[in-house]
């Protein structure tokens, strides 16, 4: 700055910029919960390719079932490549074909379609395809179709039409999903209160839509009263139509046509109902002139 007359001129300098020691402590922590979840993400991604070893580990870990299905993914790809190592594991797979917990049943039922080879698979499976849970019959039913075995037919004719939901128990209908809702395997659709205050909760067995519900809230049900209908989401019913094609009976095409005339129905439902029924037209047709 110029100063007036004798003045000298006089030069103010900026404040000296004072650093801020950043705390250590709080970087560590951010670093750890970086590091944290990324690890977390690693370890339960089903991507991540596991060694023999680690599959081996994991089909036993009972207590993680992630952990169970992580394994039981990558023995499939293995099947998939044509992997002969795969098969160090069939005993274990096999075991787990009778375990309480429902998710392995329906995802051994599942990758057991992949080696339509295996006798010890295929066994299984016609156990499978009795399962008390109708997401593992239905597995089951699928995987039989690479068997060219169609003793599952019958589950999947049914998959195509509404499926019943009873009560769990005795008591008054305290909520249910209205007609049109979207749900999962395992989503809450309706409640029951029972006569001493418990509620108990009755959970989706099967992906796909509400139809309809047949108890009113606030009616008296009991284990043998039908709460809901539901009908089968558009991925399950696309694999049963495929599967029909090869193991579908003549009487099973007044339900199928159903399927190929309902404008409702997206086009590659249509389209792969028609494909299914003139299979079975077609397989029929020549069974008949085999017999003459």
């Amino acid at each position: 700055m110029e100063g007036n007359g004798n003045n000298p001129e006089v030069s103010i300098q900026p404040p000296p910029v004072r650093r801020v020691r950043a705390s250590w402590p709080i970087l560590l922590l951010a670093v750890l919960f970086v590091v944290g979840a990324f690890l977390t993400w690693y370890f339960t991604w089903w991507g991540r390719n596991l060694s023999d070893s680690d599959i081996s580990q994991y089909l036993v870990d009972e207590k993680h079932p992630r952990r169970v299905q992580h394994a039981l993914l990558q023995v499939q790809h293995r099947i998939e490549r044509g992997d002969g190592s795969a098969k160090q594991w069939y005993p274990q797979i096999v075991t787990l074909a009778s375990h309480s917990e429902t998710e392995f049943r329906l995802t051994v039922a599942w990758l057991m379609g992949f080696d339509n080879k295996s006798e010890e698979f295929h066994q299984s499976l016609l156990k499978l395809v009795k399962d008390p849970e109708p997401i593992v019959r239905r597995n089951a039913a699928l995987a039989l179709v690479r068997f060219n075995d169609g003793t599952g037919r019958q589950e999947l004719v049914a998959a195509l039409q509404p499926y019943e939901i009873k009560s769990p128990t005795n008591g008054n209908v305290g909520s249910v999903l209205q007609p049109g809702a979207e749900v999962v395997r395992g989503t809450l659709i309706g409640r029951i209160n029972q006569a001493g205050g418990a509620i108990v909760e009755v959970r989706s067995p099967l992906p796909g839509r509400i139809e309809r519900a047949v108890a009113a809230v606030g009616s008296a049900v009991n284990t043998e009263t039908t709460l809901l209908t539901m009908i089968s989401d558009e991925d399950s019913v696309w694999e049963v139509l495929r599967g029909l094609a090869f193991v579908g009976q003549p009487e099973d095409l007044t339900v199928i046509d159903r399927y190929e005339a309902a404008a409702t129905q997206p086009d590659r439902i249509r389209k792969q109902a028609a494909v299914t029924a003139g299979a079975i037209r077609q397989r029929a047709s020549q069974n008949n002139k085999a017999k003459q």
